[in-house]
């Protein structure tokens, strides 16, 4: 990597943080019109469940796909790719008739999505200096909370005072701005220079070779154990602590966005946390050890409704800061000139968790178990501490073998 200063390093994670903060945007572009889309087009929850379910069906498949794409083309044209995708999905969806076409267009912000981990953490890795890359994936998970916590605002916003159909047209404009800025800054998120003579398997390895390492696998299963409980925190803690404290949906609803602005905040902390350790495992097991007995406290329901809008800020706040250790974590597993592949196949498993999430913890709460939800989270917290624990150990052992 040539060297690199700080303005420069700045300008590249301020670049693929805009990026991801758009992707994240588009995640919940069709949960907020649910309210809308409903009636216009005589919809059951169930069918509504569906275009989430496909949107991260598609993203996962395409994430793992993608790496191998990033590693042969480059990240930057990549990127690129997926914010035009985005936009175009917006337009189709705003010019949907029927459930088909609404489906086409989940199907398509899919596909435009599954691009951005293995592109961004590409460009991260290759343009920031390894002394500042954990403040580059701190900012990278911080965009992302962003995008999360605008998009409904934005949406219900637009469609409350004119209609859906111009709200997602105006979502539209979101990505084709940002793919203008990209554009207008190629050279910062250039790819890294690679010799013509550099083949897949030139250096005796394959191109598949990095599936058989035991630490992309441990990656893997924590990221869908950890969006598993994400799925359950962004889709139903609000109604779950409803029925377990008797609160109004408005705290109810505060708790929700509390949770999302204090793991913005863990995130940055975070940043600093790994930038000044060694052993970025230890550091996510620590996190998520707190948080998961902080969801199950919640759970027992032995606080007041305001104490429970505190532990879902701390529980933020805990899983937050786990963020950019959990990153370096896999950095530290990827095999070199594998970054693309890696990423795509170990993110492919965050978009595999959150399509599981709402499907089983809304199985609890139609059961009505709203203290089991907060419980699992705890337990599905609890077993992310393994794998990546798992993951450590086997990244210094590859290491002492090399030695």
């Amino acid at each position: 990597m040539a060297t690199t200063t700080l303005r420069s390093d700045a300008r590249v994670i301020g670049l693929v943080g805009l990026a991801h903060g758009v992707s994240h945007f588009y995640h919940l572009i069709l949960a907020s019109l649910f309210v809308w889309l409903k009636p216009a087009f005589d919809l059951s929850y169930a069918e509504l469940g569906l275009l989430m379910t496909v949107f991260f069906i598609i993203s996962g498949v395409g994430q793992a796909l993608a790496g191998f794409v990033v590693d042969r083309f480059g990240a930057r044209a990549v990127l690129f790719s997926g914010v035009f995708l985005l936009g175009a999905s917006a337009l189709v969806l705003a010019q949907a008739y029927s459930y088909t076409a609404l489906m086409l267009g989940a199907m398509l912000a899919g596909t435009g999505n599954s691009v951005f981990h293995p592109a961004d953490y590409t460009i991260l890795n290759q343009r920031v200096s390894p002394a500042r890359v954990a403040y580059g994936f701190s900012m990278h998970g911080i965009s992302g909370n962003i995008g999360w916590a605008l998009s409904p605002l934005f949406m219900t916003w637009v469609a409350t005072h004119y209609d859906w159909r111009i709200a997602l047209q105006s979502a539209a404009v979101l990505p084709f701005g940002v793919l203008l800025i990209l554009v207008l800054n190629r050279h910062a998120i250039r790819p890294e220079f690679k010799p013509a003579t550099a083949t897949p398997g030139a250096d005796g390895e394959s191109t598949l070779s990095f599936l058989r390492l035991p630490a992309v696998w441990m990656c893997f299963a924590f990221f869908l154990i950890t969006a598993i409980a994400l799925g359950g925190i962004q889709s139903f803690a609000s109604v779950a602590l409803v029925k377990l404290y008797g609160m109004s949906l408005a705290l109810a609803t505060s708790a929700y966005t509390a949770y999302m602005l204090a793991s913005a905040v863990g995130m940055a902390f975070g940043g600093v946390v790994g930038a000044k350790s060694s052993q970025p495992d230890r550091n996510v097991a620590i996190a998520f050890g707190a948080a998961a007995l902080l969801a199950v406290l919640l759970g027992l329901a032995l606080v007041p409704a305001w104490g429970a809008v505190v532990l879902m800020g701390a529980i933020g706040l805990t899983s937050g800061v786990a963020g950019p250790s959990r990153d370096l974590m896999i950095r530290a597993a990827a095999p070199k000139n594998a970054t693309g592949r890696v990423y795509g196949v170990v993110y492919s498993g965050l978009d595999s968790g959150l399509a599981i999430g709402p499907l089983f913890f809304g199985a609890l709460m139609d059961g009505d178990h709203p203290a089991l939800l907060f419980v699992f989270i705890g337990v599905f917290q609890a077993l992310a501490i393994v794998t990546a624990v798992g993951v450590g150990g086997k990244t210094r052992a590859g290491a002492l073998q090399k030695a």
